[in-house]
């Protein structure tokens, strides 16, 4: 057998998956980027060496393709580039056992189930969910490969690119060891390389005779990029300035026609924050209020900084206000309001760990997360999927605050609870011009797919654009400049399989999962019987 330095495959397999991600035009190395650690989980090594490298792997990964997170919160990518690679370990260690012991074909089959189950599992609501960096997202930037999105979600992607991992390297490994090649794995490669990129074609086709049928272009929507520095806002940065500029640049594109006004995340925010129940007595919103006196058909959704006050501890991040008997919970919200006031608000529930929010176990470091800006109190959530209804019935909209719309299965409960088109508000002036807003902008791409809505994308700083039901963007502008979109959105009625049902893959790979440990422990205690 040829070895390898371990040192080499692990930093190279970390390096193809970084070359693979969005946006590198290099998307198809996803299909052999695992197959380095493959290559060294055969030499023959000790499981902690394998668990040592295998987080080298996933630590080069990590940090070559989410670096720029660290000019948002030291701490909070220190915390996700740790403990992320560190996650991802363990479906390696559980296949490198399982293969020892059932076998290479059971073996290489754990390992796509087991992936798939850490991802599911890490997409869930803990106080360290990272999904930035779900296999599936490598398609973000190819929608025209991955339509059937719209059946599996980004799981169906993850699985795509584990089994022709697996059976690259099986073909590889018999090559370099035997100087042959299994002809029943050959056609099991090219099937399962071409087959999905045929449906997609067959999916897309599809979609757009579904929404050809549509004569109706859609309401006006009109969106806002204010391009204001984040950080300048919160040290800064007058509040009056910062309204006066999305006040004008509304100004220049809203008219008699124009039903939905979109602006950023924190679009409207103040170091105070802003209760919502004394929303029209504020005084420095009164420009905002005659903005929307003057359009009386306006619906305008928005982010910002918002806080309720109550007599009694409501939740566990409720703040005491000093020398009072009353509480308060601040909220990263969405808001919908018109003329008459605010119509509906939605708190964001998926909040970044570190910079947002912190789990109750990792309390002890709330000092050092403030010191580097991280904020430990945190926001408060709420469990429900609000969709925002316009006053007057254009759209059913559901609101997407920053770091929520990578996460699919989320975003598709909105759709089950009657959204029509989406509606992603942000910030992600906080990277600086690196490729975190660039995959954040593809990321969207895949939430259309997924549940066959228009995309509707604020962003503060860019990229800010307009997204069709396959995955296109229709409209965008570019970062680092104020700017306005002026378009007819349309709205999309049913379901895709995808909403209605979920997860599919990755519950199925979840229960196989249980199956395999299962199926572990009793053979343990049979040979431990046998033995005795």
């Amino acid at each position: 057998m040829k070895k390898f330095p371990p040192f080499v495959l692990s930093v190279l397999s970390g390096l193809l998956l970084f070359a693979a991600w969005p946006v590198s035009p290099l998307t198809f190395l996803v299909f052999v980027a695992f197959i380095p650690l493959l290559w060294l989980e055969r030499q023959g090594i000790s499981r902690k060496k394998f668990f040592g490298w295998v987080y080298v792997a996933m630590l080069t990964w990590n940090v070559a393709a989410t670096w720029w997170v660290w000019n948002a919160s030291a701490p909070g990518s220190l915390g996700a580039f740790l403990a992320n690679s560190l996650l991802m370990c363990l479906p390696w260690i559980g296949f490198h056992f399982v293969r020892q012991r059932m076998g290479n074909m059971v073996g290489y089959a754990s390992l796509v189930v087991f992936w798939l189950s850490f991802e599911y599992l890490h997409l869930q609501n803990w106080g360290l969910s990272w999904p930035w960096l779900t296999l599936g997202n490598v398609f973000a930037s190819r929608p025209d490969w991955v339509q059937w999105y719209s059946f599996t979600g980004t799981s169906g992607g993850g699985l795509w690119a584990m089994v022709m991992n697996v059976l690259l390297f099986r073909l590889l490994w018999d090559w370099m060891q035997k100087k042959q090649v299994n002809r029943r794995i050959v056609w099991w490669a090219v099937g399962v390389l071409v087959v999905p990129f045929g449906l997609s074609v067959v999916v897309y086709l599809g979609a757009l005779d579904t929404s050809g049928d549509k004569k109706d272009p859609g309401p006006t929507v009109v969106i806002i990029q204010p391009n204001i520095d984040p950080y300048e806002k919160i040290s800064t940065g007058s509040f009056d300035a910062q309204l006066r500029k999305l006040l004008r640049l509304s100004e220049s594109a809203v008219d008699s026609t124009t039903e939905l006004l979109v602006w950023p995340e924190t679009a409207l925010y103040d170091e105070h924050g802003f209760e919502e129940d004394q929303l029209k007595q504020n005084y420095f919103l009164n420009p905002l209020w005659a903005f929307l006196r003057q359009h009386p058909r306006l619906n305008l959704l928005t982010g910002i900084e918002s806080e309720q006050v109550f007599k009694s501890k409501h939740s566990p991040t409720a703040i005491k206000i000093p020398n009072t008997e009353d509480y308060y919970e601040s909220y990263n919200t969405a808001m919908l309001l018109d003329s008459s006031g605010p119509i509906a608000f939605y708190h964001k529930s998926r909040l970044v760990p570190g910079a947002e929010t912190l789990p109750p176990f990792l309390h002890f470091l709330d000092a050092w997360f403030e010191k580097f800006g991280g904020t430990t109190a945190g926001y408060t959530g709420q469990d429900k999927r609000t969709v925002l209804h316009t006053k007057n019935g254009s759209y059913q909209i559901a609101p997407a605050v920053c770091y929520e719309s990578i996460y699919g299965e989320f975003m598709a409960r909105y759709v089950r609870n009657g959204a029509d088109v989406i509606a992603i508000i942000t910030n992600d002036g906080w990277w600086g011009n690196t490729p975190g807003y660039k995959q954040h902008e593809s990321y969207a791409r895949l939430r259309a797919i997924e549940s066959r809505r228009w995309v509707i994308r604020s962003a503060n700083t860019g990229v800010s654009c307009v997204i069709d039901p396959v995955g296109e963007v229709q409209e965008s502008r570019p970062w680092d400049e104020a700017a306005v979109i002026r378009r007819q959105v349309p709205v999309e009625a049913g379901m895709t399989f995808y909403v209605r049902y979920g997860d599919c893959i990755s519950k199925i790979a979840l229960a196989l999962t249980l199956l395999f440990f299962a199926w572990n422990i009793i053979t343990i205690i049979k040979t431990r019987n046998s033995r005795g």
